[in-house]
This record gives C-alpha cells, structure tokens and sequence, in this order.
C-alpha cells in the first residue's frame, strides 16, 4: 500500500449517477417501490495506518431531528476496499470480521432511502477509514453511539452525497 494522504482517500459507486441513486437502491417501502439493494462501494487511497473501515449510509434530513442512519458496517479489514452490491442485505457477503449494525429502525440490514413525498433528502455514503481494527462497541449498539465512537478513532472519510426527490 502507498503512503497516502488523508485527502487521497475516494469512494465510488457504480450504483449512484449523477449524485442519483439507481431504483435497485430505493426502498421497497414507505410508499417507494424500489429493491432495496444496499450500492456497490469501492474506496482507495486510505492512510496507510488504516486499522479498519466503517461504511455509513445517512440521511441528514429525516425529520427526527438527529438524522436517520439507514445503514451501517464496522470493522471492514483494512485489506478489504470494496463491498458488493446487495451486501448489506445478507450478512454472509460482508467481509469476515464485519459486523452489521442495526439501522434506525432496528435491523442488522440496509434500508433504501424513500422520503416523505413532496420532500428533497441528501444522503451521505461514507467510508471511514479508523485507527483500531475493532472498535470497542456492543454488537447491540445504535449507530448514534458507533458513530461517536468511530468518530474518536478516525483517521480520513471519503463521501458520496446523494440527493433524492419524492
């Protein structure tokens, strides 16, 4: 691994376009008829101290007041740069030694997106590369207090934003 900066540090995904998600994305709920396949997400450029990665999808405008975390995996190996589409949706296709943590509406599993009707949200999928090769949470921690944690622990965060309209 080269000795990259914090600034180097990019993600990608092929299942976003234009800063739009595909229909596979979107939720098949809430009044939204997509797939609800977690994106395919590829990232490089990490410092080379990287312990381990964290991989986020959140919504920073549902009205709850704190945001809604829709998707979240911790302690990605450092030697792992991608994760396949759909991986957020079945736990065998994370790396080993990942763990999925529970969303904002309690399940270990992606949640697409699907705002309000009538109302535009920016969603941030974000790969953070961390100190530590494991960060020191219960499995059965909210995504409030992983990302607090991780925040404590990071060294870079590379960052699709992504704007969707009901």
């Amino acid at each position: 691994m080269n000795q990259a900066r914090a600034d180097d540090f990019a993600v990608e995904s092929v299942d976003v376009e234009r800063g739009q998600f595909h229909d596979a994305q979107i939720s098949n709920g809430f009044g939204c008829h997509g797939s609800n396949v977690s994106p395919a997400i590829c990232w490089s450029g990490e410092p080379s101290e990287t312990g381990s990665f964290m991989v986020s999808m959140y919504d920073v405008d549902a009205p709850t007041g704190s945001g809604f975390w829709h998707w979240a995996v911790v302690d990605v190996p450092p030697s792992v740069h991608s994760l396949a589409a759909g991986a957020g949706n079945n736990v065998s296709e994370l790396p080993t030694g990942a763990l999925q943590i529970r969303n904002d509406m309690g399940n270990r599993a992606y949640l697409g997106p699907c705002p309000p009707q009538g109302d535009t949200h920016h969603y941030l999928i974000t790969v953070t590369a961390l100190k530590i090769s494991k960060l020191p949470i219960d499995a059965n921690a909210t995504p409030e207090v992983v990302g607090f944690v991780a925040h404590y622990q990071q060294l870079a965060k590379a960052t699709i934003s992504v704007e969707m309209r009901r």
